[in-house]
C-alpha cells in the first residue's frame, strides 16, 4: 500500500468521525466511531502499519505529545490550575473507586493477579499498560500480557459515548444556570483583573515587532519548553521518576506564566490541527493489538472489568461531589476521562459544547466550566497515576 493511499483511508476515517458526532450532535462521538473503523479494518484489508505507511510512526507521534502537551500547559494558569483542585480530588476519588471494586467484587469472580493486571491499564496511559504487559510475560502469565494491553485499547469504547451522555447533562444544566445569571465563563469573571493588551505577543517577546513572532518561532518556543522538561526528566531520573509529558504540563503553565509563551501558541502558529490528527492515528494504531481471537479469550474479564471500573468511578466520584459540591455529571465526567486521557478528554468537550449551542459566548461560558477540569482530570488519572500504580503493581506479579 503506497503512503498517499493509506494517508488518504486513514483520514476518511476521521472525516467520517467528525460526520456521525455532526449528525448525532455528539451523541455518538467522533472517536468511538473511528476506534470501531479503525478496528474493523485491522480485521479486514489494513496493513498492520498502516497508521507509520502514512507517515505518522512513533518518533512522529512522540514529537506532536510533547508540543500538544506543552501547549495544553498554556490553557491553565497558575491560578487556574490551583481553582482545579476539586477536579484532583474528584479524578483521585474515581482511580480510588476502581481500585476499591475490582480488589473486592473484581476478585470475587476473577483471579487476584487478573485485577491487578487490569487497574493500571484502567486508569489510563499506554505505558501502564505496557508496564503490565511486560510484567505479565516476565511472570508467564501470557494471557494476561495481552489482556493489558486489550484492556488499554478497548475501555474507551465505554469511557466515549458515557463521557458524551454525561456532559451534554452538564451542558444543559450550565446553559440553564447561565441564563439565571448563576454561571459566567472564565473570561467574565477576570475582566477586573489587569489583562495583556495583545493577546497575540507573549509578555517577554512585547517589544519584538510581530512581524517577527511567525509561525517557526512559535514553534521553536514550544520545541525548546517540551526539551526543557524532557532534560529536567533525565536529570531527575537518578532520584525520582517523572514523566517527561507531565512535565511538559507543568512547564508550559509556567512559559504562560512568565510571558515565554502565548496562549494557545499550537493554534496560531496554525499546527494544532495537523498535531491532533497525528496523535489521534497513532492512538488508533494500538488498536492493531486487539485481534478476534484475542478479544475470544479475554472478553468476560475485559468486560467485566470495565463494567466494575465504570460504577466504582461513578460511586466514588458521587460522593466526592457531592462533599466538594460539584455536579454528579461533570464529577462522573472527569473520573471518566481515566478510561481515555487526552486528546479524547479535550475533543469530547469540544463536540459537546458546539453541539450545545450555536451561540458564541455561551460556548465560552460551557468550555471554561467544563474543559480545565476534563483536562486537569485526564492528567491526574493517564499521565501520572497510572504510571504510579503501574511501578507498584507490576512488582505483585
Amino acid at each position: 500500500m503506497s503512503q498517499m493511499l493509506a494517508l488518504t483511508i486513514v483520514l476518511s476515517i476521521l472525516y467520517i468521525g467528525d460526520i456521525v458526532a455532526t449528525r448525532t450532535k455528539a451523541w455518538i462521538p467522533s472517536v468511538f466511531v473511528c476506534a470501531v473503523l479503525f478496528l474493523v479494518g485491522y480485521w479486514t484489508f489494513f496493513p498492520q502499519d498502516i497508521v507509520s505507511i502514512a507517515g505518522i510512526g512513533p518518533v512522529v507521534a512522540t514529537m506532536l505529545m510533547y508540543l500538544l502537551i506543552t501547549n495544553m500547559g498554556t490553557l491553565l494558569s497558575l491560578k487556574e490550575l490551583k481553582n482545579q483542585w476539586k477536579a484532583i480530588v474528584i479524578s483521585l476519588s474515581g482511580i480510588l473507586g476502581i481500585i476499591a471494586i475490582l480488589f473486592t467484587i473484581g476478585t470475587m469472580i476473577f483471579d487476584l493477579k487478573t485485577m491487578i493486571v487490569a487497574i493500571p491499564p484502567l486508569v489510563g496511559g499506554v505505558v501502564a499498560a505496557l508496564v503490565m504487559s511486560e510484567g505479565a510475560a516476565a511472570a508467564g502469565l501470557d494471557d494476561l500480557a495481552v489482556f493489558a494491553i486489550v484492556i488499554y485499547v478497548i475501555q474507551g469504547f465505554a469511557g466515549y459515548p458515557i463521557t458524551s451522555i454525561v456532559l451534554k447533562r452538564e451542558a444543559k444544566r450550565l446553559l440553564k444556570e447561565h441564563q439565571r445569571g448563576n454561571v459566567q465563563t472564565i473570561t467574565q469573571a477576570q475582566e477586573e483583573e489587569p489583562v495583556p493588551a495583545s493577546e497575540q505577543q507573549p509578555k517577554l517577546f512585547s517589544r519584538i515587532p510581530a512581524k517577527y513572532n511567525t509561525e517557526y518561532f512559535k514553534f521553536f518556543r514550544l520545541a525548546l519548553v517540551g526539551l526543557l522538561a524532557y532534560g529536567t526528566s533525565v536529570a531527575l531520573a537518578p532520584i525520582v521518576t517523572v514523566n517527561a509529558l507531565v512535565l511538559c504540563l507543568v512547564f508550559g503553565v509556567l512559559a504562560s506564566t512568565v510571558g515565554f509563551l502565548e496562549r494557545q501558541p499550537l493554534q496560531k502558529a496554525n499546527g494544532f490541527g495537523f498535531a491532533i490528527m497525528g496523535l489521534m492515528l497513532f492512538i488508533f494504531d494500538g488498536l492493531k493489538q486487539a485481534s478476534p481471537d484475542m478479544l475470544l479469550r479475554i472478553v468476560v474479564p475485559l468486560v467485566v472489568s470495565i463494567i466494575l471500573a465504570v460504577i466504582g468511578m461513578y460511586i466514588f466520584s458521587f460522593i466526592a461531589g457531592k462533599l466538594l459540591k460539584v455536579s454528579p455529571n461533570l464529577a462522573f465526567a472527569v473520573s471518566l476521562t481515566a478510561l481515555y486521557g487526552f486528546p479524547a478528554d479535550y475533543i469530547l468537550t469540544n463536540e459537546v459544547v458546539k453541539s450545545s449551542t450555536t451561540d458564541e459566548k455561551e460556548r465560552e461560558m460551557l468550555l471554561s466550566n467544563m474543559l480545565p477540569p476534563m483536562l486537569v482530570g485526564g492528567f491526574i488519572s493517564v499521565t501520572i497515576t497510572s504510571v504510579i500504580l503501574a511501578g507498584i503493581f507490576v512488582s505483585w506479579l
